[in-house]
This record gives structure tokens, C-alpha cells and sequence, in this order.
């Protein structure tokens, strides 16, 4: 997710189109890009806000890389050099030493396209940038950095059923993980409706294919079920109202809405989300279609800790793995339904 105030005010008036990542270079076991995976070395940057930063955020997490892989956060609300560390004391990354992120990203090239986006892998002796390119950063946490994973971490990107977890991403991102966004800043009716059928048509798909399965490939947790995840999770908070995808909201949907609990409550998943951080972004950044910023009250968050009754479909989270354990000091987040 990228960004800063004149993009921003353009968006709903131009054709949306997701930018590519222009930097897309691999930390990996053999360090065949120039960037070897080494614990302490690199700084993952991510908004709380962004979905697709989300993913590594709870990646990391699962996979335990929480020592070897440092996390900075970014304020969700950006100014016009997009997306900066006012959250810290100074206003400065207290590892990178920066005020924007856009300074590891000159610092790597200047006259870059496509803007600052997160998430961000940051080498830390450099200070320059790595990676953005968020469709990859993930799957390389889970394949390349397993040297460095957690005991009992889980196989998130199992090889037998990658044809598979690569199918079902696919067709998530084309019509839901980057369909919302096609119908929230689409900039004539005919592009709306036809991003917002989308979106739809492929809820309703994955609610089929959920009704009698625990998650979306095989029996355990895998990188499919995350990227849903993060879309869902966002669904009622800023997709229904502020992309106008209200056909219907998550929490009318009997087993996707059960899905979606199941995962928030599966330690790795709703403890690394922030719905303060969400609504404060999507709301108060995207001025272009919500010019008066004014950030809505609802919905209410309580239900997200309901129960789910999805363990009776049997499936084993973590597989032969463990939970993670407990979130990290300073990296905790607010529980639904309390500041």
C-alpha cells in the first residue's frame, strides 16, 4: 500500500490501477540476490493499516521470527511524504534512524517509480531498501528463512499443495484482495459495478468452498488463508461503507463470518490487528473520496470474539507445529471492543 496526499486526493477520479513492485529483490538461505537471510540484519516496515503489510506481520508471527527479523511501524494517517514514524519518540525510527520511509528508499535509488509503499524490507547497515514487493516477502519468510524459524513454527507454504495455495491466491486477489479497491476508487459506475460484482461473486465461491472445510487448502493454516484474512478482516469496517462493496457485509455471511472469527482468534491472526489504525487510514487518507475525513463510529467490534463452533470441522492449525506464543512487549494491539 502506497501513498502520499496528492495521490491520495486523486484517488476515485482516476482509473485505478495497482503500481508493481519496482523493487524486487529476494532475501534468501543463499543469499543469491546479495541478501542472505541473517538474523538482526534487516528491518521489516509495515502499516497496521495495509493489508497486504498484514500478511507479514502475522507471517512473522507464526513463523516466530520475531528475534531475527526487527519490525518498525509506521503512523497510518501520511502527510505528503507518505508514510512516516511519528509513532516513535522523535519521530524517528529508532533502529533506522529515519523520519520517512521514503529516505531507505532514495537511499536505494532515486527517481524510483510507484511510490512508498509498505511493507518495506530495510537492510539495516545501509539503511537502504531491499524489497517491497509484497506478493513475495511472504512466501520467502516461509521457505527461505526457515533456518531461523521458531521450533514448532508452521509449514505455511507446503510444497505438495503450493499448485494449489498459488490457484486459490490468485483468484483471491484478483477479485476480492485487489477487487475492493477497484470498486472504492473506481471513477464511473460501469468500473464499480463490475469490480463490486466481482467482489461478490468470489465471497460467495469462498463461502461455498468453506462450508465444509476448516481453511482454504488441506487441513492446516496456510498462506491462502491469510491473504484472505486480511481482506476479511477489513471487510465491515472500511470495504462496506468506504469502497461501497455493500451488497451485503461479512457478518451476514453465516460461514465466511465464522471463518474469519475462527481465524481472529487463533493467536498470530486478531492479535496483530489494529481496527483503530485501520478506520484512521482508509478514512482520514483517502480524502479523494472521503473529503470530509470524518472517521465512522461503527461497527461494533465485540463480535469478533464470539464462538465460531469451526473446530468441529476438525483440521489441525499449526499441523505438526505449536501456537506462538505470547505478542511481544510493545508490539500489542488494542482487543475489539476496548481502547
Amino acid at each position: 500500500m502506497s501513498g502520499g496526499s496528492d495521490g491520495n486526493r486523486a484517488y476515485g477520479h482516476t482509473a485505478f490501477k495497482r503500481s508493481g513492485s519496482h523493487f524486487a529483490d529476494r532475501i534468501t538461505a543463499d543469499g543469491r540476490d546479495g541478501w542472505p537471510a541473517e538474523a538482526g540484519r534487516y528491518r521489516l516496515v509495515v502499516s497496521r493499516a495495509c493489508p497486504w503489510a498484514s500478511r507479514a506481520v502475522i507471517s512473522r508471527r507464526l513463523l516466530g521470527l520475531e528475534d531475527a527479523l526487527s519490525m518498525a511501524i509506521a503512523d497510518p494517517v501520511q502527510d505528503d511524504r507518505s508514510w512516516r514514524f511519528t509513532l516513535d519518540p522523535g519521530g524517528r525510527d529508532p533502529v533506522l534512524g529515519i523520519r520517512y520511509l521514503a529516505e531507505a528508499y532514495d537511499a536505494r535509488e532515486t527517481g524510483y517509480p510507484g511510490g512508498v509503499s509498505v511493507p518495506a524490507v530495510v537492510d539495516v547497515p545501509s539503511g537502504r531498501l531491499v524489497t517491497n514487493d509484497y506478493q513475495r516477502i511472504t512466501l520467502d519468510l516461509a521457505t527461505e528463512w526457515t533456518g531461523l524459524h521458531r521450533p514448532g513454527a508452521p509449514d505455511l507454504y507446503p510444497d505438495r499443495r503450493r499448485d494449489e495455495i498459488d490457484t486459490v491466491m490468485a483468484e483471491v486477489y484478483e477479485d476480492l484482495n485487489n477487487g475492493v479497491y477497484r470498486a472504492g476508487f473506481a471513477h464511473e459506475q460501469g468500473a464499480y459495478e463490475e469490480a463490486c460484482a466481482g467482489v461478490f461473486r468470489r465471497l460467495e465461491q469462498l463461502s461455498s468452498r468453506l462450508a465444509d472445510r476448516r481453511y482454504l487448502v488441506g487441513d492446516t493454516l496456510t498462506e491462502a488463508d491469510i491473504r484472505l484474512f486480511t481482506t476479511l478482516v477489513r471487510f465491515d469496517a472500511v470495504y462496506h461503507g468506504h469502497f461501497k462493496c455493500n451488497r451485503r457485509k461479512l457478518t451476514e455471511d453465516r460461514v465466511l463470518w465464522a471463518y474469519a472469527r475462527d481465524l481472529f482468534q487463533t493467536p498470530g491472526f486478531g492479535d496483530t490487528v489494529d481496527f483503530d489504525h485501520i478506520k484512521r487510514h482508509y478514512y482520514q487518507v483517502h480524502t479523494g473520496i472521503n473529503p470530509t475525513r470524518i472517521v465512522p463510529l461503527g461497527p461494533d467490534l465485540s463480535g469478533w470474539l464470539t464462538p465460531h463452533h469451526r473446530e468441529e470441522l476438525g483440521g489441525r492449525p499449526f499441523g505438526e507445529g505449536t501456537p506462538p506464543g505470547p505478542v511481544r512487549p510493545g508490539e500489542e494491539v488494542p482487543s475489539p471492543g476496548r481502547p
